[in-house]
């Protein structure tokens, strides 16, 4: 007889990850809980979200970060938790309100795995982060400590690059659309990166939180032919529209200059963009065969990636 599907709680279910793992949790068959603030107001399209989502079956749940006996009840409904609140500065950068979440998880007991909210570049990979933007990676770990002191079972999810923010502008900071005439290339463009759909993303999560393989280790997604320079991403749009694009590009020391006349929130974000674009540090370190095994995975969709399939990696600490 198969195991029966874990209950899950998705922790910032209306933000843009979020509302993709709540989908995915219903779509892979677990009853799927979704938090929400009490103090929605009359913010109609979180509150039309939230109805969209009861109608698909899931079950909401009233509770807040400023109110731990409800982060506690929440909690104590569900096998796996799932926080996917905001990291990113330009927004809201809230990764430590997860330390909140931890203490819940603890009291109530119950818990059998937590997924705190990543999903971007590994932070324990990123010990020589500059400033500002180390601050990601810094906060990040400090959740990581505590869940790990507490001893609450985890899975940590490391899926890189979100395509929707970084090839729709052709790896141009500040850009989600792409030119058909010039492209700013960062340094010579050829250190490589990964990028995965965020769709993906939400699926391999949802499909890690009952796999014992991954208990207590780091998934890294990344699909070998998701692996690309900026160089090989502007190649095939010129492919697509027919056309060769006006290159520049600016040096790395033309970049940091630039960054720092930018506010502190912009700083953040452009020093990730420097740490994955010229230091290549998603794809600068070696996953030993003995310590990875496959995820195979076929994803079904109307619009299918280009290669019709993907394959997570799951690294094991």
């Amino acid at each position: 007889m198969a195991a029966e599907k874990s209950k899950v709680l998705i922790v910032g279910g209306t933000g843009y990850l979020g509302k993709r793992l709540v989908k995915a949790s219903l779509a892979a068959g677990h009853q799927t809980y979704v938090l929400h603030r009490p103090e929605i107001g009359v913010d109609i399209d979180k509150v039309q979200l939230l109805l969209s989502f009861k109608h698909q079956g899931a079950h909401l749940l009233t509770g807040s970060f400023d109110d731990h006996h409800s982060l506690v009840n929440a909690v104590k409904v569900v096998d796996v938790v799932i926080c996917a609140i905001s990291g990113v500065h330009i927004r809201t950068h809230q990764i430590l309100l997860q330390l909140k979440l931890v203490h819940a998880i603890k009291e109530a007991g119950n818990v059998k795995r937590f997924l705190p909210s990543e999903f971007g570049t590994d932070p324990a990979k990123m010990d020589n982060a500059m400033e500002p933007g180390r601050i990601t990676f810094d906060d990040k770990m400090k959740v990581r400590k505590a869940i790990e002191e507490a001893g609450i079972p985890h899975t940590y999810v490391s899926a890189n690059c979100f395509a929707g923010y970084f090839l729709g502008g052709l790896c141009q900071p500040g850009q989600i659309l792409p030119s058909k005439d010039h492209v700013v290339l960062l340094g010579d463009g050829n250190p490589p990166a990964i990028y995965v759909d965020e769709d993906d993303i939400a699926m391999y999560t949802i499909k890690a939180i009952d796999d014992p393989r991954t208990l207590n280790k780091t998934v890294y997604i990344s699909p070998p032919k998701n692996i690309l320079s900026q160089r090989q991403v502007v190649e095939i749009w010129e492919k697509l529209i027919g056309k060769e694009l006006h290159k520049s590009s600016i040096s790395k020391e033309e970049f940091l200059a630039a960054m720092k006349e930018q506010d502190y929130s912009e700083q953040v974000g452009l020093t990730h963009y420097y740490h994955v674009c010229y230091e290549g540090c998603l794809t600068n370190f070696e996953i030993g065969m003995e310590e990875w095994k496959p995820l195979n995975f076929i994803r079904k969709s109307t619009t299918p990636p280009s290669n019709n399939t993907c394959a997570a990696t799951y690294n094991y600490h």
